[in-house]
């Protein structure tokens, strides 16, 4: 008995459509009259249409069908195709090569934007302009400073990385940067919430039960002894 082994079988170019098309388009290639080979072709194409109904009316579906052909041939299959017949360099284009940033961040905890912004704003003319600009990325580098040091950070200390970072174009005066309201994140203090249920209630409760209770109980000997003297 011959055992047949998916590792003795031919490779499978498109899974997706099964071992039984694979079957048929190899079949193809051994069919030596075109016209019969390109009549197979189509029912071979009716056969792959009918595994997905539902994308039938789709655009170019049939153009799709008759390119899967081919490359389950293996490009080798010569048929009259009513589209043009795709060619393995077509699917085999390398992409175009990107180039990686090779661009050094001095200060990582701000960013390289920060230091860009910096130094475009050293080419700015308007004082104005440039002063709340640097004003804000001031308060941004405050507030990154503090995230990634978990600190209050040092004026002196964004005052010298605006300098380095801006090229000794811009400089900040100390007194202006103690005046910039900080926006560090501050971790939300435990608060109570209205949802929760009121535990002081309970205790009250049972309290008062425990109150009726005792007062019933001091009550029944009272009961008794006057109907003892009644009796006497």
């Amino acid at each position: 008995m011959r055992k047949n082994y998916n590792y003795t079988r031919n490779k499978l170019w498109l899974p997706e459509y099964g071992r039984h098309i694979q079957e048929m388009v190899d079949s193809l290639l051994e069919i030596e009259d075109r016209q019969e080979r390109t009549r197979q072709a189509k029912a071979v194409i009716a056969v792959m249409g009918n595994l997905n109904p539902l994308l039938r009316d789709t655009a170019d579906f049939t153009h799709k069908l008759w390119d899967h052909l081919i490359i389950m041939s293996d490009f080798k299959l010569d048929v009259d195709s009513p589209y043009p017949l795709p060619s393995r360099q077509d699917l085999t284009v390398k992409p175009r090569h990107m180039a990686y940033p090779q661009s050094f961040i001095t200060h990582k905890h701000y960013g390289k934007y920060v230091a860009r912004m910096l130094r475009s704003l050293s080419e700015a003319r308007n004082p104005e302009s440039v002063s709340r600009a640097v004003d804000n990325i001031a308060r941004y580098m405050r507030t990154k400073s503090y995230e990634f040091n978990q600190e209050h950070p040092n004026n002196e200390v964004i005052i010298k990385d605006i300098r380095k970072m801006s090229g000794d174009a811009i400089t900040i005066d100390e007194v202006a940067l103690n005046n910039l309201r900080s926006d560090y994140k501050q971790h939300f203090s435990a608060r109570p919430q209205n949802n929760r249920p009121n535990n002081n209630r309970k205790p009250a409760q049972k309290n008062g039960k425990n109150q009726q209770q005792r007062a019933q109980h001091n009550a029944r000997p009272v009961k008794n002894a006057a109907k003892h003297n009644s009796a006497k």
